[in-house]
């Protein structure tokens, strides 16, 4: 066993905290792209356009059958030559990082899910939901700002939280494409130290810990959603917010 300094394990530890902050910062990114990506894919798919149609099938059946790891190499290593066959000479001018290699491919892929659950909590929703708001004349804003996604979002959270669980499992596969991120950190320190366990247990425990904590955060906004809702007279998925 390794005997290290105080200075060593300090060192170690910042390192650690540096690349779980890269971590938080990617993952967090990521969604909110994903996130963003999702709903107005599911708003243009509602079109029912064949054409529409026939692309949303095309996207969703790549990126829910490929594997993630597949599109970040992708994106990383191919990223620049796409830019520069869209952009031309412009193209060669931007530079690939890891970091946007993993945001890119993150949200790409989690985009096809969210926009799969916002399309079917919206579908879910009673039709007199969107007769009443026809009905008052209310502006296209106004009707899916206000009346059908509040509703549809309260539909989908069980399955966005799951998707937030998954994302975050995944944003480690990005350190493959030379990520400093927190397992990437955790990996160098332990093959320095020869003490894998007590790094690869820490980095363990910070993700559990992120995850204890969005799930409360999850339930507290849950909880929000649901004001208004009687659960006794009728599912949460036939009942008018």
């Amino acid at each position: 066993m390794t005997h290290l300094s105080l200075a060593e394990i300090n060192g170690y530890l910042r390192q650690l905290g540096e690349g779980a902050l890269i971590t938080l910062e990617l993952f967090l990114t990521s969604f909110a792209l994903a996130f963003v990506m999702g709903v107005f894919i599911a708003l243009a798919t509602l079109s029912r356009g064949r054409i529409v149609t026939a692309a949303w099938r095309i996207y969703a059946s790549i990126f829910m059958g490929v594997p993630s790891l597949l599109v970040i190499f992708l994106v990383y290593y191919g990223g620049s030559a796409m830019l520069i066959g869209l952009f031309g000479a412009w193209g060669r001018s931007i530079d690939v990082s890891p970091f946007g290699a993993g945001v890119a491919a993150l949200s790409i892929v989690y985009a096809a899910y969210i926009a799969e659950l916002v399309r079917g909590a919206i579908d879910n929703l009673p039709k007199g939901q969107f007769e009443a708001a026809r009905a008052l004349a209310l502006p296209r804003g106004v009707l899916w700002g206000k009346v059908i996604l509040p509703q549809a979002m309260r539909l989908a959270l069980p399955g966005l939280v799951n998707v937030w669980s998954f994302m975050l499992k995944e944003t480690p596969l990005v350190s493959l494409a030379g990520l400093q991120d927190l397992v990437a950190s955790a990996k160098i320190a332990a093959g320095a130290t020869k003490e894998p366990f007590i790094f690869f247990i820490a980095t363990a425990l910070l993700f559990i810990a992120f995850s204890g904590l969005t799930l409360k955060l999850a339930m507290r906004l849950e909880k929000r959603l649901d004001r208004g809702q009687n659960r006794d007279e009728a599912p949460a998925s036939e009942v008018a917010a």
